[in-house]
């Protein structure tokens, strides 16, 4: 009989359990969520206490946030309760995280300028903690040359203490249609979640693959899928957070290199057997995330194939099957497929476990076009053993977290397990 796990991996938001959340409202219509994101983060055991502008105050009141944070809500430089209780610098050193939801484009030109004319962009200056950005404004403002360059500076400012979540595209209060919506207050508070880590890893090898494979037919033609690598890309610099040193091996993709990741580029579903093999060497943990061609041409043209008649016949031949490859070695690391599926998710998924001797696999159903290839969120199944842990949708980048801690868990157990049979 199949068993549901009885491990409880972090929930979305449980990383922000007990953490120190500082988040500033500025003026724009999308004000009225922060006390949606206010209930999120509270929801979630964060403390939160918020500043905000002048131009906030005009389309949601202070009284509303403090009654949802349970917090004196601060707005005031020359404050005098504020200066006599904690102070707009003992606020600074108190937050773990300056998150600032809506972020108007008034806003980052003064964070951008350097100004500390209000409580907000003060607190941002005098503070080490790291800084999230949710812009929210009209579509031309955000597109707008000024805009752009600022947020491009503050980049460059602040380098990896700045962190961005959206803006999304859509209808805006003002009619008009484009990016500058901000992101709705559940996935700002997932995203935040992602920038705490649990060190799940530390000090193990982790080989991801990622991204699609091509497959020559001649010099100019391939045989691909639509994957975009997203899901790889995350789980790798999840993994890197959870502290382990990470090897990603990437068929081509339209990705930036991740930071403090070892990077190999390869092309073809056998150059990335040949790393893979290679790379397994010295891994402790291998999750096999790319979506590589099942078939190969059996031929490629060393020329371009001109185009004659109606009709083309390309012979093909399998490709070797990566993970279960890595799997049958006799030193083999612990191996986490991916099985992509249409139909049948769980059935098709517990035959791969079994039949490519995996470890774990995580499976999705890729029919729904809201999730999975080229989207920015997913929903997957995992299984293992007899049990089965049901992730719901969310960002790519919370469930490579979430995904990470789990197989941190799985792999730890089943290394007790070894050297328990060993003594």
């Amino acid at each position: 009989m199949q068993q549901h796990s009885t491990y409880a991996p972090d929930q979305p938001l449980s990383r922000l359990c007990n953490k120190r959340i500082l988040l500033g409202i500025t003026g724009g219509i999308a004000a009225y969520k922060a006390a949606e994101l206010v209930r999120e983060l509270r929801k979630a055991k964060a403390e939160v206490r918020v500043v905000m502008t002048a131009a906030a105050q005009e389309f949601i009141t202070p009284l509303t946030l403090q009654a949802l944070s349970g917090n004196p809500v601060h707005y005031s430089m020359l404050d005098p309760e504020a200066e006599a209780g904690m102070g707009h610098i003992e606020l600074a050193r108190w937050a773990d995280i300056i998150l600032v939801a809506p972020a108007s484009a008034d806003f980052i030109a003064r964070l951008t300028q350097g100004m500390g004319n209000d409580l907000l962009t003060t607190l941002c200056l005098a503070s080490d903690a790291p800084l999230a950005i949710c812009p929210a404004m009209n579509q031309a403002m955000w597109r707008d040359e000024m805009t752009q360059a600022n947020i491009q500076r503050l980049v460059d400012f602040k380098g990896k203490k700045l962190h961005y979540f959206g803006p999304a595209d859509g209808e805006q209060a003002c009619g008009d249609v484009g990016p500058g919506r901000m992101i709705e207050p559940r996935l700002i508070a997932e995203h935040c979640a992602t920038l705490f880590t649990s060190q799940s890893l530390s000090g193990l090898d982790v080989v991801i693959t990622a991204g699609p494979t091509r497959e020559a037919i001649d010099p100019v033609r391939f045989i691909s899928n639509h994957s975009s690598g997203k899901m790889g890309y995350a789980l790798a610099e999840a993994a890197r957070d959870a502290g382990a040193r990470v090897t990603i091996i990437t068929g081509p993709v339209r990705l930036s290199a991740p930071d403090k990741i070892k990077v190999i580029q390869v092309d073809s579903a056998s150059d990335m057997l040949n790393a893979s093999i290679e790379a397994q060497a010295q891994c402790d943990v291998f999750i096999a995330a790319a979506a590589v061609a099942d078939y190969r041409p059996i031929q490629v043209a060393q020329q371009k194939i001109k185009k004659s008649g109606e009709q083309m016949q390309i012979s093909l031949i399998k490709n070797p099957d990566i993970v279960a490859t890595i799997a049958q070695l006799i030193d083999k690391p612990f191996v986490v497929g991916f099985a992509a599926e249409t139909q049948d998710v769980a059935t098709y998924a517990r035959g791969k476990l079994t039949s490519k001797n995996l470890d774990m696999i995580i499976a999705n159903d890729v029919s729904n076009t809201d999730i999975g290839f080229n989207s920015d969120s997913n929903s997957v199944t995992v299984f293992w053993d007899e049990s089965e842990q049901e992730f719901p949708r969310m960002s790519k980048s919370a469930l490579a977290t979430d995904l990470i801690d789990l197989i941190a868990y799985q792999y730890t157990a089943t290394q007790t397990n070894i050297d328990n049979n060993e003594q």
